[in-house]
């Protein structure tokens, strides 16, 4: 019975000490801590009081100080050039066909959109990075078809494709556009030249528009460079 009884104790005075242990922690005090505060902006504010801790939120929409998007109509005068893929013709003049539409219908006149042929998708950045270093065009789009066959290569051609159209943007600071298709078969690329899933040429025009006006807004406020 005393054994008993001593343990009940040692256990009734390991929760004591353990109560005894979060209080302390709970009334130390400590230095209040403000997170960073801006105008209008949301914050996340701790004060630490006596023995408690209170949470303070502010419901402050968060507004940054200066917010840039790409205007859906192109800027009066701005040319384009569109650099077409003549392998799979059948797909790619479709895909021409939607972005030239789109151009006009965004304010582009025709008489500034030059159209430059190029043998397949491969070809496709070279012309694409000499006419966009000509600082000429306020965007490039390029336009292709390349249709997965029982060869390997498929994935080279997407490949050098994908990545030379991305570095004729990067390396010029204009806006190069991929409007090439990759697909597995004929039908899914019929449906992307104007069939179910829209036309993927007039896509790709739209995002050059929208593109070359935020670079020209950036660039105008020297937070872009020429």
């Amino acid at each position: 019975m005393a054994s008993l009884q001593s343990q009940v104790s040692v256990k009734s005075a390991s929760a004591a000490r353990r109560q005894q242990l979060v209080a302390d922690r709970l009334t130390i005090a400590r230095p209040s801590i403000h997170a960073f505060t801006a105008p209008n902006c949301r914050v996340q504010k701790f004060e630490v009081v006596a023995e408690r801790a209170s949470f303070v939120s502010s419901r402050s929409a968060c507004i940054t100080r200066a917010t840039y998007h790409g205007p859906v109509m192109a800027e009066p005068g701005a040319k384009f050039a569109i650099v077409v893929a003549k392998f799979n013709s059948l797909i790619t003049k479709g895909l021409l066909e939607g972005a030239l539409e789109v151009f006009e219908s965004h304010g582009v006149h025709a008489d500034n959109v030059d159209v430059a042929w190029v043998p397949g998708s491969f070809e496709l950045p070279v012309v694409a990075k000499s006419m966009a270093k000509s600082g000429k065009y306020a965007g490039v789009v390029c336009i292709g078809a390349i249709i997965r066959g029982a060869t390997t290569h498929y994935d080279a051609v997407v490949s050098a494709a994908t990545s030379g159209v991305l570095g004729a943007g990067t390396d010029t600071g204009v806006p190069v556009i991929f409007g090439v298709l990759t697909t597995d078969d004929l039908e899914q690329a019929l449906d992307r030249t104007g069939g179910k899933v829209g036309n993927k040429g007039g896509e790709a025009a739209l995002t050059a528009v929208e593109m070359a006006g935020l670079m020209s807004k950036l660039k105008a406020e020297g937070k872009a460079a020429w």
